[in-house]
Order: C-alpha cells, then sequence, then structure tokens
C-alpha cells in the first residue's frame, strides 16, 4: 500500500555466539511481528570493530570518539530508528553477558542526549538450567534499560496471560514449549504497543 509506515523492530543479540540459543529466541520474537521489518544485530561483531569493547570513560562527557565510523556506531544509529528492540543474552554467573553490558556502557553519549527515553523493549534469555539464573539475567536488563529512559513491556498479552520479566528459556530453547510461548506472547505485546 502506497503511503503505509512500515514499523521497525531490532534484536540486540549479546552472545558471543552469533546463532545460538539467544539468537533462535530472538528470531522467534521477530518472526511473529507481522508487517513489520526486523533485523538482528550482534553485539560481539559491533564491539569488535572498536579500539576498546568496553567503556574506559576516555572523555567526560562522552564524545562518541571510541566508536565513531564503527559497526557499533551503526547499531546505535538503529536503535534510535528502531520503533522497538529485543535486548537478548544468555546467563553469564547470573546476569546479562560482558558484551550485552558493554553495548549499554559504551552509550552513555546517548543517554545524555536521551535518545531512547519512551523506547519500547523487551527481553529475552537463556540458561543451561531451570532456575538457572534467567530472571536475575532479565532484572540486570531492565536495569540498564531503565537507566536510558525506555519502556519496559513484558511477555504478557491478552492472547496468552499477564507473564513475569521476559522471556526466560532453558537450553535448548527450540525445545522449551513454554519459552516459545512467550516469544509469540511478547511479540503480540510489542505489536500492540508500537500500533497504538
Amino acid at each position: 500500500m502506497k503511503g503505509m509506515i512500515v514499523l521497525y523492530i531490532l534484536g540486540i543479540n549479546g552472545s558471543p555466539n552469533e546463532k545460538g540459543e539467544t539468537y533462535y529466541l530472538l528470531n522467534e520474537v521477530l518472526r511473529q511481528c507481522d508487517g513489520c521489518e526486523t533485523e538482528i544485530i550482534n553485539v560481539g561483531k559491533c564491539l569488535s570493530t572498536t579500539k576498546n569493547p568496553f567503556c574506559v570513560n576516555c572523555s567526560v562527557p562522552c564524545n562518541k570518539s571510541c566508536y565513531k565510523g564503527t559497526d557499533l556506531e551503526t547499531a546505535y544509529n538503529k536503535m534510535a530508528d528502531a520503533d522497538a528492540i529485543v535486548f537478548g543474552s544468555p546467563v553469564y554467573f547470573g546476569s546479562m553477558s560482558a558484551q550485552l553490558k558493554a553495548l549499554f556502557d559504551k552509550g552513555r553519549a546517548l543517554r545524555g542526549e536521551k535518545v531512547f527515553i519512551g523506547k519500547p523493549c523487551g527481553f529475552v534469555t537463556c540458561g543451561a538450567s531451570m532456575f538457572g539464573g534467567q530472571e536475575a539475567t532479565i532484572a540486570a536488563m531492565h536495569a540498564s534499560a531503565l537507566v536510558y529512559g525506555m519502556t519496559i513491556l513484558g511477555p504478557g498479552s491478552n492472547e496468552f496471560d499477564a507473564a513475569h520479566l521476559g522471556v526466560c528459556a532453558v537450553k535448548p530453547a527450540k525445545d522449551d514449549s513454554w519459552a516459545n510461548k512467550r516469544c509469540a506472547s511478547l511479540a503480540k505485546r510489542i505489536l500492540r504497543e508500537i500500533n497504538k
């Protein structure tokens, strides 16, 4: 349809395993966002193009010099353009991966510019065992998103139930039927939010 606005939903894969469990969950959410343009970015690949993959507070205020002209700058621009973002991380010692934490840390300038205030976001994670730190990992991602002023969406929807903090899976995620239902519910919630 001419003149129709296509919504853009971005998946942020914080796993060093580019096509692993986290990617699977992100893809499950995004493939159910009918009519939207979707994309998954791997944070580790973006960070590998920067001089230092972690924030070392090289300038105050942040002048973005550590990632100007890199894939990380492109990722931040896509995050700014997205109508919604789904963040994903494996469970690493009860929290998010170092890669995803670095993405949040290195974006200090964007926080100062209020780029992400009100941007809807959801979360997925996968651990090796049931009760293996999934909710703690989601809570850590929530905290970072809140510091940016983002609007957190849980995976609850009218088609399913009120849900919990985010999509929490047990490895292998493709065999976790509960997590796959949560992915579908999160997709519905995102679509409802961005189509208001």
